[in-house]
């Protein structure tokens, strides 16, 4: 998402760079491509309309310091004026209450059940005792992939699948999780149309019943201003707290997340980017604002890392890198961990400058499966001392890999590099060590 976009923008902007200094016609020329771009994002025609002409009366504004050109105090400007768009600053979840209820609704087919599982183990992970509450008593199939997201994440489903009754069903839950010291509970609805009364009466009363500390509103975001002119039907009907924006790893174009909060005037709280269970982020105006204009986002990286990767199974791979015996074996665990951290091309979009660098390269996280196709065919000797592939072994493993000697190659190659690499830094950190310890003892 936002690559289209992002590139329009980098394209407007551009026309000012080398411009020694802002003026009506150049800033007017910008701003126009800069409307261009948002329109095309699928961006609510007025809001395009009110913020290019913020940039426009901002950018004349403002004096042009010596040392900032013009393109880099437009991109500025633009990225305040996107971050304000996007809701300002980031707004936590409300956790109140005993136990506290997150209500989550949404049109069908929005990822509402996928979302409640991982907003669970987004909550257990900080220790919250989580409760999920299958309250879908229309979709044949939502008891049971709630259930199984409930076994896979580790999080216990209350279901009635007889009962037709979903603000029973409801209450009910509410009395086990106080039996069971259950916390937090998260309510799994029905998707329904704004048109449909009846459905509109029962979440309605699904809120009245329960009295939720938050009730999140979950918007495909590939449905563009469809999804803005829904969640406005919504909110009027259920005045929810926040908006989920889900499928960002889609081939949608931003208009949604670029216009649901001035329209809707509820922030976006999260955003979800792909099925597996850890896509789940807290949305951040200024980081996708700094996305979006190709400055990366390493904040959100480092986060991501540290929610994935494993505190003792970092301790340990340290000490072997330190010890150089870092092996095929280690850096396929490595890879496991980068895979549960997301989608690869929307984790390389978060590094700056890598998001036009991989914009038209098909990159996903099946890119692996021949490496750890290759690594699973090899001996455990092989994978802990890869010194010892030969010719005749190449081929061996090419072939129980399905993949060429070249690519096997390939990967060794890459190997060698990254061993080379650690050895370097484990030398100089004993270097700068040495050298602190003889000032030491001066």
């Amino acid at each position: 998402m936002f690559d289209n976009l992002s590139l329009k923008l980098d394209q407007a902007i551009k026309t000012l760079k080398g411009q020694g200094k802002i003026t009506d016609i150049n800033v007017a020329s910008t701003v126009k491509e800069i409307w261009r771009a948002l329109i095309d994002a699928d961006v609510n025609f007025k809001v395009a309309k009110d913020v290019t002409d913020t940039i426009r009366e901002k950018a004349m504004g403002r004096d042009v310091l010596l040392a900032v050109s013009p393109g880099q105090l437009l991109t500025k400007i633009v990225q305040e004026e996107l971050t304000e768009l996007m809701g300002g600053s980031t707004e936590g979840i409300n956790l109140k209450g005993d136990p506290n209820i997150i209500l989550i609704s949404g049109l069908q087919g929005s990822g509402k059940t996928t979302f409640s599982g991982k907003l669970a183990l987004y909550l257990k992970n900080q220790n919250k005792n989580v409760l999920l509450v299958a309250c879908d008593i229309y979709r044949p199939a939502a008891i049971e992939q709630l259930k199984v997201l409930g076994e896979q994440i580790g999080v216990e489903v209350y279901a009635e699948p007889d009962n037709k009754d979903a603000v029973a069903i409801a209450k009910n839950a509410i009395k086990h999780a106080k039996s069971t010291s259950k916390k937090t509970i998260i309510v799994d609805t029905a998707g329904r149309l704004a048109i449909d009364e009846e459905m509109m009466r029962e979440i309605e009363n699904l809120k009245k019943s329960l009295n939720p500390a938050e009730t999140l509103f979950v918007v495909d975001s590939m449905t563009g201003q469809d999804a803005v002119n829904t969640a406005r039907t919504f909110n009027e009907r259920l005045d929810f707290d926040g908006v989920v924006l889900t499928k960002l790893d889609g081939d949608s174009r931003g208009g949604a997340a670029l216009t649901i909060k001035t329209v809707v005037e509820k922030p976006i709280k999260f955003i979800s980017t792909g099925e597996k269970m850890e896509a789940i982020d807290v949305f951040h105006p200024d980081r996708m604002a700094q996305r979006i204009l190709g400055m990366g986002d390493v904040i959100s990286l480092v986060e991501r890392a540290q929610q994935t990767f494993d505190e003792d199974e970092a301790q340990r791979m340290q000490k072997k890198m330190r010890k150089n015996q870092f092996g095929l074996d280690d850096f396929l665990s490595q890879l496991e961990q980068i895979k549960k951290m997301g989608n690869i091309k929307d984790l390389m979009g978060m590094i700056p400058g890598m998001g036009k660098a991989i914009k038209d390269i098909d990159l996903d996280n099946d890119s692996f499966k021949p490496i750890e196709a290759i690594i699973k065919s090899m001996t455990q000797a092989e994978r802990t001392t890869p010194e010892i592939l030969d010719g005749s072994r190449k081929k061996r493993i090419a072939a129980g890999s399905g993949t060429t000697v070249q690519e096997v190659n390939n990967l060794l190659r890459q190997f060698n590099g990254m061993r080379k690499m650690m050895k370097t830094v484990n030398k100089m950190g004993s270097m700068k060590q040495g050298l602190a310890n003889a000032m030491m003892r001066k």
